[in-house]
This record gives C-alpha cells, sequence and structure tokens, in this order.
C-alpha cells in the first residue's frame, strides 16, 4: 500500500481504528484492516478512507470478531487543519503520509 497524500480530499477522511480482540483473532482483524488503512502501531490503524469503504471494511470485520468479547473503535477525522500527530519515544511506522 503506497502512502496517500492527505492534501487530497474527494470525500475521504482522516480514521484510527483500534481493536482490542482475543489472540485467536487478532490476525484475521489485523490482515483485514490492512487492506484497507495503515499499520501505525501494535492494534491500531490510520489513513484516509471514504465513507464506503469503511463500511466495507466495518462490515467484513463484524464477520470475523465476536462482539461480546471484542471491540473496534474507530476515531473519524474530517478536519485535517485541527488535528496534530505527536510521537513520544520509537516512532513504529512511517508518518510521511500524516503531516
Amino acid at each position: 500500500m503506497k502512502p496517500i497524500n492527505l492534501l487530497r480530499r474527494g470525500g475521504e477522511m482522516f480514521v484510527i481504528v483500534t481493536y482490542d480482540v482475543k489472540e485467536k483473532r487478532v490476525n484475521k482483524v489485523r490482515k483485514k484492516l490492512n487492506q484497507y488503512l495503515f499499520w501505525s502501531q501494535n492494534s491500531v490503524f490510520e489513513g484516509e478512507i471514504t465513507e464506503s469503504q469503511l463500511l466495507k471494511c466495518l462490515s467484513e470485520i463484524k464477520k470475523i470478531i465476536n462482539t461480546e468479547e471484542d471491540s473496534i473503535y474507530i476515531y473519524k477525522i474530517e478536519n485535517l487543519k485541527n488535528f496534530e500527530k505527536v510521537i513520544v519515544g520509537v516512532t513504529k511506522n512511517f508518518d510521511a503520509f500524516i503531516l
């Protein structure tokens, strides 16, 4: 997956997705999210996505997870002018596509 230019708009939003799933489902969830977003660090993905792509991704993830045991958090950022990413410590992934 190539970095996405966040200056391009066209109906896309920036999202941060975090997940807490049972160990036996972690790899399936990670692989599914990796099809749509960029890995940022353990249990965190981020990137630009359209609403329809996000809905499709979530629909596919709901088939993997157990909603009684697992959780997925989605943070939508529609205005990047009010967004700043600060990293303290080791950077686990490239940041060129964010700032």
